[in-house]
């Protein structure tokens, strides 16, 4: 079949989510003469990891997420990784603020709602670790105004369905971050995408990418269009593989030699959802509690309050599992389709040291609901079967790195840019905590793909225009996060960490 005239950008995108939105939002915000194209598998955006119902929302700052405070042998709380975390977002709450000011986002509240965020624990062991935590992060200015309770009593008067009905005999003990945010990505992604089309952004829906190939001036995608069969091609200058679980298999395609030994290890999920209007209206929280041992991340249960569409609902899980596709609506072939040469070692070996990984996504996969709904009874020891129903989570694919010096790999969580050479490809793997630092993985890629543009006469004004806080850390400037957040949460509607 043949190609129509290629049409040629100066920056591509694959992916229509929340981190393609973000990329692409900054660098017209940084040129708006740039020429963008974003290339679509599906009929519309944010319809995979972004879309609300796939995600818990959460607005990721490490104040509840457990797995970001390892204890240490000598039982202290390591909070680096947390700070880290925390001041990512920084950047998101700057560059959404921006976008509020300038009216490209009319109303934050659209996608943004001030939600408390939890840590909520129960025995001996994880009391006294929770406790150690809090004293750590509490002690710092990132996390001023972090309560800390063991009072059942108060504990109830901050989450009641999570105190109704439980032992008063098991020791507990919640911590609390008042600053917490609920956020909607797919509503956001909504927004930003309709905000760049306006603006002159092309955007190309039900395109499935075949070839991406090198040219002399940039990239080549080659695409067929998933609903007549024809096929397009674009091109640009600077290519941004931003395609989610999809995002391995395009980087494999590219040939670049950064790729090599790459792979993915996909996880997929469920979580209950209830939309009781009776319960969800007297729970105003994000509750994370501890991982079961072996278990990924995402993995970590949490009783969150959701707010989408207007509508305040009740999200319990996620219970992991396990299934051969990169993406919600991929194939079952996408594991075996990614497997290469160059990344069956690390995958073996990754397969080796993670046993206890693999046996926790066995036993997740032929649960019963019944066993299912006894670990949400222990968040909700009243809840009721029938108010809650079945949600499919989105995909997840961790990356597997191959390991510098030898042929072996590493299992990674979180999030990793992979660069080519010249520096006209990045591409994002991974996943949680993803599209709450959409907007520092955005400044990364700038400071990495276009570090010739960061000059006092091209970019630097306007990036710290979006980013006033921009070559300043926030975990050590006090003054500067404070302000910050002061700004930010006025211009967002959320609460004020100085309060």
């Amino acid at each position: 079949m043949s190609v129509r005239e290629e049409r040629q950008f100066d920056v591509v995108m694959v992916g229509a989510g929340i981190m393609s939105a973000t990329v692409a939002t900054l660098l017209h915000l940084l040129d708006p003469d740039l020429r963008i194209a974003i290339v679509e598998r599906l009929n519309d955006c944010a319809q995979e990891s972004s879309m609300a119902w796939n995600n818990a929302g959460t607005g990721h700052a490490a104040n509840c997420e457990l797995n970001y405070t390892p204890q240490r042998p000598d039982g202290s709380v390591d909070i680096t990784e947390a700070l880290q975390v925390n001041t990512e977002f920084d950047l998101s709450r700057q560059l959404w603020a921006h976008l509020v000011e300038a009216g490209a986002v009319p109303d934050a509240g659209e996608f943004l709602h001030a939600c408390p965020h939890m840590s909520f624990v129960w025995g001996e062991q994880n009391v006294t670790f929770l406790k150690s935590r809090h004293a750590a992060m509490s002690a710092h200015h990132c996390y001023r105004g972090m309560a800390y309770s063991e009072d059942p009593g108060e504990i109830a008067t901050w989450v009641p369905l999570v105190m109704e009905g439980r032992d008063p005999a098991q020791r507990i003990a919640a911590t609390r971050m008042e600053t917490g945010t609920d956020v909607d990505y797919g509503a956001l992604t909504h927004r930003l995408i309709a905000d760049l089309r306006a603006k002159g952004v092309s955007v190309f829906y039900d395109q499935h990418v075949t070839a991406v190939d090198r040219k002399d001036s940039g990239w080549s995608l080659v695409s067929r269009d998933t609903l007549k069969g024809s096929v397009q091609a674009v091109s640009g200058r600077f290519l941004f593989i931003g395609a989610g679980g999809a995002a391995i298999e395009l980087l494999q395609k590219s040939g670049i030699p950064e790729a090599v030994g790459y792979a993915g290890f996909p996880v997929s999920g469920i979580w209950l959802r209830c939309d009781v209007d009776a319960l969800a209206s007297q729970h105003h929280a994000k509750v994370y509690g501890k991982a079961a041992s072996g278990s990924p991340p995402m993995s970590v249960p949490h009783l969150d309050t959701r707010i989408i569409d207007g509508r305040r609902s009740l999200l319990f899980g996620p219970y992991a599992g396990f299934s051969t596709r990169f993406l919600k609506h991929g194939s079952p072939g996408d594991l075996f389709e990614s497997i290469r040469a160059g990344n069956i070692i690390p995958l073996l070996d990754v397969a080796k040291d993670n046993i206890a990984l693999e046996e926790y996504l066995l036993d997740e996969v032929f649960q019963t609901h019944r066993v299912q709904f006894e670990a949400l009874k222990a968040f909700f020891p009243q809840a009721q079967p029938q108010d809650w129903e079945v949600q499919m989570a989105g995909q997840r694919v961790q990356i597997i790195k191959p390991n510098s010096g030898d042929y072996g790999g590493s299992l990674k969580f979180g999030t990793e840019l992979v660069v080519c050479e010249d520096r006209s490809l990045a591409a994002l793997l991974g996943a949680s905590p993803g599209a709450s630092t959409a907007a520092s993985v955005a400044l990364e890629l700038v400071k990495t793909c276009f570090a010739d543009r960061l000059t006092e006469s091209r970019w630097l004004p306007k990036i710290r225009q979006v980013f006033p806080t921009f070559g300043i850390d926030l975990a050590v400037d006090e003054e500067a996060c404070l302000a910050s957040r002061a700004r930010t949460a006025a211009v967002l509607g959320i609460v004020d960490i100085n309060r």
